[in-house]
């Protein structure tokens, strides 16, 4: 077989096999994260979050036209699905222009193709596994640039690069640090070999721009302004570069933070990844591609680009990823910006293979037995990574955040009005509403969207029924001209029920002086101070307002399904905890009737459970203890005693670092003594 046919027949191998693996452990219902976001944004044509996705949107709504699997979610995650395996397919063609087909290829597009993070991120709907794409794309198109024969070949591949090289900045930014190493090396490389000229210039400039062309959506999109939902404002200049240059995230930050990491901390945690995840003979492999390429100039050129682009991207986006990554979940958001990384290290991990076989082929002769080696030393590194990842990225009967979504909409009165805040409440809930058509009698609202200029007067067309009393919620300084506060806003809408998920934004308490926040479950309604308040019928109305199975602590403390399972966890005790609190600041015959129902209610969730949150140990405690201050109201002294030191004792025994343990064991020996004090009245 010819080395062409050869190369195309691996690469194609690598798709279908990464495909099938990837298809199979597809997600069905919404994932956490921007997920619910971006396949909105698809649903409606809108646009997404800064910079767009102008190209990811547009495919995705393409996609939910000619493939409508069981939800428009699964439709998007099987979109990513292709990509994802793309991705590993070009990269296998990669190593296949550079080194030669064999088993060194498959290695490269096999291991990063089933990599935890790589498989983690390529079957959800994110815009990481078309990025992952692009990257093997302009990999591959660079390896037949700079393998390529003759000068006009090498105009060709130049001028297809130029053009994915304005493509792939149509998804995500990051790539913009490889792309400001390829085009100055393209050039160089033409320049030396006498390919360079002013049209040759004027040529590739033209076809680098027309990359970009798929940014013309996000203008016609928001001038249009059909989609119910939608972020920013791109029908003026300075609106579009708002949103390109992310400058409401930062322009080169992750986030709107403060944070001040550790370059160092940073690069060593990317580091520990890439042991943990990529395996040490991949990195070891990896170093001997970067040795054995000394051999040749053309081989060293080719990697020393590679890892040129490697090691300036690491390093800076270790500089600008404000994001403590000690905090599992964040640690989630930086790590998959690894990726990108990753196929640079995989690639060279494959030439280190393929290379490897032909110097001892060269010294040793015996090139059957060294390739037959190769094959059967990555047919075992891609079988391992399976079977110790495959439990954890098999996503295909995961819909615990969209159950969760589930649960929180249908439990909403009628005709009520949420304040979202943050991506697990915002964006699994706009899926829900906008995409499945469920609850359309609710108003969704964001509150930090509603704190952006162009909010109002883009979506307020959308919420019928929802009053606006200004052109933007300004939580710092409501007395500007034209802005609201929180209060205002809710006194506009309060022939609705009103709800927020979950809290409200910091930095306008003005809603402290007109209204109250009541639990419900994960939410909270907002009343009126002058609501009369029925503790025993609210606790009845929130006692079951979900229907949640799912066992306590039972994901990745990374994963968006921890906290949406630790939320609902929580959820359970919010009206007790509520009445605890609320009864802090009442007499004495309305403050023991609160102690009382809230302890009763502590006792009930407790006793149901058999594993549940440490929190809850404690609470109970407290709530038998403060009762037992009040008198018992009908509960035996020694019993709440007794309940109070067993649940104290047990908090301590699961949360032996509590800043207040010290305190908590003063309190267990003190009602120790209290109850053989009471116990020996008893005998007396």
């Amino acid at each position: 077989m010819s080395s062409d046919r050869w190369t195309w027949t691996l690469t194609g191998a690598t798709v279908v096999c990464v495909l099938s693996v990837y298809v199979a452990s597809a997600p069905r219902a919404v994932p956490g994260g921007d997920s619910g976001e971006l396949i909105t944004a698809a649903c409606e044509l809108g646009v997404a979050h800064p910079p767009g996705y102008p190209l990811f949107t547009m495919l995705s709504s393409l996609l939910l036209s000619l493939l409508p699997l069981s939800s428009p979610a699964h439709s998007i995650n099987v979109l990513c699905a292709v990509f994802g395996a793309g991705a590993s397919g070009a990269l296998c063609f990669t190593v296949c222009r550079v080194a030669g087909p064999g088993p060194g290829a498959v290695l490269a597009g096999g291991v990063f193709a089933v990599s935890r993070l790589v498989w983690q991120w390529s079957v959800v709907a994110e815009v990481f596994s078309l990025n992952n794409l692009f990257v093997g794309v302009l990999f591959s198109l660079s390896a037949c640039f700079h393998c390529a024969k003759s000068v006009q070949q090498k105009k060709k591949f130049a001028q297809w690069g130029a053009l994915f090289c304005g493509l792939s900045l149509c998804n995500q930014h990051t790539l913009v640090l490889y792309v400001v190493i390829i085009i100055p090396w393209a050039l160089l490389h033409l320049y030396t070999h006498n390919g360079l000229s002013f049209t040759g210039v004027v040529s590739l400039g033209t076809c680098f721009l027309a990359g970009f062309v798929p940014y013309i959506y996000l203008p016609i999109s928001s001038y249009l302004n059909r989609a119910r939902w939608s972020w920013g404002d791109q029908t003026s200049l300075h609106g579009l570069l708002t949103h390109l240059l992310r400058a409401e995230y930062g322009t080169f930050s992750l986030a709107k933070t403060d944070e001040n990491l550790s370059l160092q901390n940073m690069l060593r945690a990317q580091w520990n990844h890439c042991v943990n995840d990529l395996s040490s003979p991949v990195l070891a492999l990896t170093a001997l591609g970067i040795l054995l390429s000394s051999r040749s100039r053309l081989r060293c050129v080719f990697v020393w680009l590679i890892v040129t682009m490697v090691s300036i991207y690491s390093v800076f986006f270790a500089w600008r990823a404000n994001l403590n990554i000690e905090k599992p979940l964040l640690l989630g958001v930086v790590e998959r910006f690894w990726l990108q990384a990753d196929a640079g290290v995989c690639v060279l991990a494959g030439l280190g293979l393929s290379w490897a076989v032909c110097w001892l082929d060269g010294r040793l002769s015996r090139g059957t037995v060294w390739n037959t080696g190769a094959w059967i030393l990555t047919a075992g590194l891609i079988s391992h990574m399976i079977s110790l990842n495959h439990r954890e990225c098999d996503q295909s009967g995961n819909d615990v955040v969209d159950r969760f979504a589930r649960e929180v909409v249908m439990s909403f009165p009628e005709g009520s009005l949420v304040l979202t805040r943050g991506d697990l409440p915002g964006n699994t809930l706009r899926y829900l509403h906008y995409c499945q058509g469920l609850r359309p009698d609710l108003s969704l609202v964001d509150q930090e969207m509603m704190t952006y200029s162009w909010y109002v007067a883009k979506l307020q067309k959308h919420l019928p029924g929802v009053t606006f009393p200004g052109r933007w919620w300004d939580p710092v300084n409501a007395t500007e001209k034209k802005t609201f506060s929180i209060e205002q806003f809710l006194k506009h809408n309060m022939h609705r029920p009103v709800f927020v998920c979950i809290g409200l934004t910091e930095g306008d308490p003005s809603w402290e002086r007109s209204f109250s926040r009541w639990p419900w479950g994960v939410c909270e309604q907002l009343v009126p101070v002058k609501t009369p308040f029925d503790p025993e019928k609210w606790a009845q109305k929130t006692l079951d307002l979900y229907n949640w199975s799912q066992p306590h602590d039972s994901f990745h403390p990374g994963s968006w399904e921890r906290v949406a399972n630790e939320e609902m966890w929580q959820a359970r005790m919010k009206t007790a905890f509520f009445l605890f609190d609320l009864a802090e600041n009442m007499e004495r015959e309305q403050q023991a009737r609160l102690y009382e129902l809230s302890y009763y209610l502590y006792c009930q969730i407790v006793d149901a459970q058999v594993d549940y949150p440490a929190n809850w140990d404690k609470n109970l405690a407290l709530a038998a203890e403060h009762l037992l201050q009040s008198g018992g109201r009908g509960y035996g002294l020694d019993s709440l005693l007794s309940r109070s030191i067993r649940h104290f004792s047990r908090y301590l025994q699961r949360e032996p670092t509590d800043p207040q343990s010290k305190a908590i064991r003063s309190i267990i020996t003190h009602l120790r003594k209290e109850r053989d004090k009471l116990r020996d009245r008893r005998k007396g």
